[in-house]
């Protein structure tokens, strides 16, 4: 899930693109407090803030990942960093169990050109990378058990920045670089040629040769292999693990939060609670 659908980056890779148009209603800080409680009456174990938002930018970011923590949920964000400053990491690193930074290319100018739209906007990647350094020297100091990674979402486009980020992965310290695919719809809205993958393995092998007793670099063969063709023809996981867009909006699965889906909207928590959705006839007709 998300706290919010609000961004500062705009990532050619973003499967939060395919998810519009969709509507976009604040989350208020009770709300998500009020989620935790029902999640913990219901019996949920843990929550990935991954979403279509970047939840740093969230006013129930802290209190959220701190109340969660409180209720014995486990609680892991995906983030690119770029909000997510010491004064905000001091108070949310000892209650994450993971984080996982989104880092495009191993090189400034390449990490701006796919992640801002402007490749002399180097400053985005500075700043994130001086948070992930931040990140990483806390854990060590408090000695937090919180695993940190950076991960890369590989477009075929992006070959060259595969070393270069494996060996950024080794510099920042973190605790694993991973490699994966680009996900796209079935529509192809995001144009990935899947067929050009095959020219990257050298490169991502020699990439997964760098790993080291500190930092292993990961590569997600599966995926990057099948051509975009899943291996699974139904889809059983909703019922164990839903997602929930920075809207507030409850539905099987992340792919279906465009409104062309409407049919599989569940309902939102902002407008009731997730209790009663999670009983209602709609939340198991739906599943």
């Amino acid at each position: 899930m998300a706290l919010t659908r609000s961004c500062g980056a705009m990532c050619s890779f973003c499967y939060a693109m395919v998810q519009e148009p969709q509507e976009r209603t604040a989350i208020k800080t009770e709300h998500a407090l009020n989620l935790l409680d029902d999640f913990a009456e219901i019996g949920v174990k843990g929550v990935s803030l991954i979403s279509d938002g970047e939840s740093t930018l969230s006013r129930a970011y802290i209190p959220f990942i701190q109340h969660a923590a409180s209720l014995g949920i486990d609680l892991g964000n995906a983030t690119n960093a770029w909000d997510w400053k010491p004064e905000k990491i001091e108070q949310v690193l000892p209650y994450l169990k993971w984080v996982r930074f989104t880092v495009a290319a191993g090189t400034p100018s390449k990490y701006a050109e796919i992640m801002y739209k402007s490749k002399e906007s180097t400053h985005v990647f500075d700043n994130a990378m001086s948070n992930i350094k931040y990140a990483v020297e806390l854990k060590k100091k408090l000695n937090l058990d919180v695993t940190l990674g950076i991960q890369m979402v590989l477009m075929p486009e992006f070959k060259d920045e595969i070393l270069p980020f494996a060996k950024l992965a080794i510099d920042l310290g973190v605790d694993y670089g991973v490699i994966k695919h680009c996900s796209d719809d079935e529509m192809g809205t995001l144009g990935v040629d899947y067929s050009k993958y095959s020219s990257l393995y050298d490169k991502l092998e020699e990439a997964e040769k760098l790993t080291n007793d500190e930092t292993k670099i990961i590569v997600k063969w599966d995926k990057i292999k099948n051509g975009g063709k899943p291996t699974y023809k139904r889809f059983y996981g909703p019922q164990f693990l839903l997602q929930i867009s920075g809207s507030g909006l409850v539905a099987p699965s992340g792919m279906f939060f465009n409104a062309r889906y409407s049919k599989f909207h569940i309902g939102n928590y902002v407008d009731e609670r997730f209790k009663d959705i999670f009983k209602s006839d709609r939340y198991w007709k739906t599943m």
